[in-house]
C-alpha cells in the first residue's frame, strides 16, 4: 500500500492559498475519481482510499504534520519507499514538479517536521512549484498563506497526480 500525503493547512481560510497545494491537489484527485474523505480521528487526518493507495490530508496544520504522517506510516507499516509527500515549493516556479527522495526539507517547514518525527528524510517528496512574489517585499511566509490567482489555481489543478505518485 502506498501513502500519499498532501500538505495543507485546514480550513476555510487556507483553502486555496499557495501552501495548500497538496491538499488542493488532493481534492482535486479525489473529486475527478469520485473518492470520499472520511475524518478519521486517531490519526488526526481526512482519509480516501483509491486502489491500493491511501490518500492523507493531515488536519494537524503544516508545521505539525509529522504527527500524522508518523501515526499513519506506523500503524499501516508503510514502507518508507511507499510514503509520498505532496508539498509547496517556492524555489520552483509555478506548476513545475521535481520528485525526489531522501533530501532534506530546502526550509519548508512541514517537510521539516515530518523528518524529525520519522527520523529519516528516506520518503518520496514530490514538490510543486508555486514561484517567488515578483514583489520581493511580500516575505515568503505572507506569500505562501496568500491564495493562488485564478490563473494559477488553473495551472495547478491540471497537474496528474496519478502519474506523480507512480513508483520509481
Amino acid at each position: 500500500m502506498k501513502l500519499i500525503v498532501g500538505l495543507g493547512n485546514p480550513g476555510e481560510k487556507y483553502q486555496k492559498s499557495r501552501h495548500n497545494v497538496g491538499f488542493i491537489l488532493l481534492d482535486k484527485f479525489a473529486a475527478d475519481n469520485n473518492l470520499k474523505w472520511r475524518r478519521v480521528k486517531r490519526f488526526n487526518s481526512e482519509v480516501a482510499d483509491y486502489s491500493d493507495r491511501l490518500l492523507i490530508k493531515p488536519q494537524t496544520f503544516m508545521n505539525n504534520s509529522g504527527d500524522a504522517v508518523s501515526k499513519l506510516v506506523n500503524f499501516y507499516k508503510i514502507s518508507l519507499n511507499d510514503l509520498i509527500i505532496i508539498h509547496d515549493d517556492v524555489d520552483l516556479p509555478l506548476g513545475i514538479i521535481k520528485k525526489q527522495k531522501g533530501k532534506n526539507s530546502a526550509g519548508h517547514h512541514g517537510v521539516e517536521n515530518i523528518i524529525k518525527e520519522l527520523g529519516t528524510k528516506d520518503f518520496w517528496r514530490i514538490r510543486v512549484g508555486i514561484g517567488k512574489p515578483e514583489d520581493k517585499n511580500i516575505p515568503v511566509d505572507e506569500w505562501v498563506l496568500q491564495d493562488f490567482g485564478k490563473n494559477e489555481l488553473d495551472v495547478v489543478t491540471k497537474l496528474d497526480l496519478l502519474s506523480l505518485s507512480a513508483s520509481e
